[in-house]
């Protein structure tokens, strides 16, 4: 088990972890690809019991862009109306977790010079109307940048990026003293 990647679940995925939030995404570099796979494989059977799943997103040379996720969470969050007609444009069949995410992953691949697709902001749980906000607006325009841009509901956002700030900083220092990554996941 290598601690950085550890370091990594804690350090980028901690709202995720405390249920806070959909999912999570960071990028983790590796020395070969058996040790990026090994560590999916790993996490992904320790976090199940809490209701989280792992998925290797891109990987390009030595870096992986990894998903973490809370899969009912991420259903509910697909499943909504305004979010199912959004995805539908951009050749989201089927709202299904596995099936979504492989659909991302298609759309990661085929942008891979161009960054990211945007409707990836719905699958880390931002509200629908700050992405379609960024998609519009190019990434300007918006009325407070934090986790995310945010175009809509500035006050109410602005608290929950300190809710969410508050949470990181607890789990760093909870799991420097020694809590694992298990520990710190809230069964849901």
């Amino acid at each position: 088990m290598e601690i950085s990647f550890e370091k990594d679940l804690i350090e980028h995925c901690s709202l995720t972890l405390a249920s806070m939030k959909t999912a999570s995404l960071f990028c983790h570099t590796f020395s070969c690809p058996e040790e990026i796979h090994g560590n999916i494989c790993l996490w992904q059977e320790i976090l199940r019991e809490k209701g989280i799943r792992l998925f290797l997103l891109r990987v390009c040379a030595c870096t992986a862009l990894v998903y973490v996720c809370r899969t009912e969470a991420l259903r509910r969050d697909l499943c909504r109306g305004e979010v199912r007609r959004f995805l539908s444009a951009y050749g989201y069949d089927c709202v299904e977790p596995h099936s979504a995410v492989e659909r991302l992953k298609q759309r990661l691949a085929a942008q891979a010079d161009l960054g990211f697709p945007h409707e990836i902001g719905v699958f880390l749980g931002y509200p629908l109307a700050d992405v379609i906000g960024f998609i519009k607006n190019e990434g300007r325009n918006f009325k407070y940048a934090g986790c995310w841009k945010v175009y809509e509901n500035e006050g109410e956002t602005r608290r929950l990026f300190a809710k969410y700030e508050k949470c990181r900083n607890v789990y760093r220092r909870l799991f420097q003293e020694g809590r694992s990554v298990l520990q710190l996941t809230v069964a849901v």
